[in-house]
């Protein structure tokens, strides 16, 4: 009965947290406090050719800026990456929560900007095996489909950006 409170209380204190977003499929620690102004790299997306970037303002209005940026002029995509409010991105519409990224800022530290980024899957099987039981892409007979407009689909990011704690004066 004497350690009741304390439990209630510590029940409390979680159940925003667990309320807040589904399980993401990454886990990570919150990141390493960043200062004003310095850009840093918040995650890469090697099948999208894209690095989602962001970096704390010192701004009232904007504490906190976040871009995707493609990684190479060279590089083939496997899958796209799109704003997260124009597609709409949740659970209940297909989308898987991939990760969210939690970065502290070190001018403020009860301010942290907060990237959640969605997963949406290919819906396109993997090729027949062939006589030798092995799954192989022929590059005319990619061409061709291409031609037609037979394209596979691709799978699709999307991340969103937010700020939360207490503004600092």
């Amino acid at each position: 009965m004497r350690h009741a409170p304390l439990f209630v209380l510590c029940a409390a204190l979680a159940l925003p947290a667990v309320a807040a977003d589904p399980k993401p499929e990454i886990e990570r620690p919150t990141g390493k406090p960043q200062a004003v102004g310095v850009v840093h790299t918040l995650r890469q997306i090697p099948e999208a050719c894209a690095r989602v970037e962001g970096a704390f303002t010192g701004q009232a209005a904007e504490p906190y800026k976040f871009a995707v940026v493609r990684t190479s002029p060279n590089c083939q995509a496997r899958a796209r990456f799109v704003d997260a409010a124009k597609a709409k991105a949740s659970e209940k519409s297909g989308w898987i929560f991939n990760d969210v990224i939690r970065v502290p800022s070190a001018a403020c530290p009860s301010q942290m900007a907060v990237v959640r980024v969605w997963r949406k899957p290919a819906g396109g099987a993997p090729p027949k095996l062939d006589a030798q039981g092995r799954s192989r892409i022929y590059l005319k007979e990619s061409v061709d489909a291409a031609k037609k407009g037979d394209l596979a689909e691709l799978p699709v990011y999307a991340a969103s950006m937010g700020v939360e704690g207490k503004a600092c004066q």
